[in-house]
This record gives structure tokens, C-alpha cells and sequence, in this order.
């Protein structure tokens, strides 16, 4: 079983920055992937970004120069680094820990960022 908790949203100006922070209970490589998701009211869930355990990252275009995801190994932990915020960066933010094709999917409860003046 894997645990996933992110912390670090929270009200933001245009143009600022914040770090999402998210902790598991299992060691990062030894999960295949993990991913930062965001779902803004009425709209449809949208993958952000994903590190696999081997180090590769992608990222959705919406955030891309904008956005990094890294890892602290030895914390067990994800980072998503977001600078440039815009009004429409504004959502719950979830992480997910994968396991698959040997495991499940694990979700943590989400962090709210908003963005505004």
C-alpha cells in the first residue's frame, strides 16, 4: 500500500510562483511513475506533468517552460515547481503514485492552487 499526501497550494498572485510538495510512504523508485494531475471546476481532469522512476519527464503544453517536476529520493518525495502562474493555473492539484503493470494506482486528496489579483 502506498500513501500520498501533497501539501504547498495556496493563493497566489499572476506572475508568481509556488512549489507543490508531494510525500509518499514507499520509496520513488521503486514506483514506476508519478504524476501531477489538476481539474479546475467544470472542466475535465488534465495531466500536468510525470516523472517515470527512471528520471524522464513530460509535460502537458499548457505548462510547458513554466512548470518542473523533480524528486527527492532519499524524502520520498515529488515537487511540482510552477512559476509564471496565470489566473487559468487555478485548480485542485492532485498526485498520483503508479505502480502498474505489477501494482495499482494511488491518489492523494488534492491541494487547492489559486491564482489572482
Amino acid at each position: 500500500q502506498v500513501q500520498v499526501v501533497e501539501s504547498g497550494g495556496g493563493l497566489v498572485q499572476p506572475g508568481g510562483s509556488l512549489r507543490l510538495s508531494c510525500a509518499t510512504s514507499r520509496s520513488i523508485l521503486s514506483i514506476n511513475a508519478m504524476r501531477w494531475y489538476r481539474q479546475a471546476p467544470g472542466k475535465e481532469r488534465e495531466l500536468v506533468a510525470t516523472i517515470t522512476r527512471g528520471g524522464s519527464t513530460v509535460y502537458a503544453d499548457s505548462v510547458k517552460g513554466r512548470a518542473t517536476i523533480s524528486r527527492h529520493n532519499a524524502l520520498n518525495t515529488v515537487y511540482l515547481q510552477m512559476n509564471s502562474l496565470k489566473p487559468e493555473d487555478t485548480a485542485v492539484y492532485y498526485c498520483s503514485a503508479d505502480l502498474l503493470p505489477t501494482g495499482g494506482v494511488y491518489w492523494g486528496q488534492g491541494t487547492q492552487v489559486t491564482v489572482s489579483s
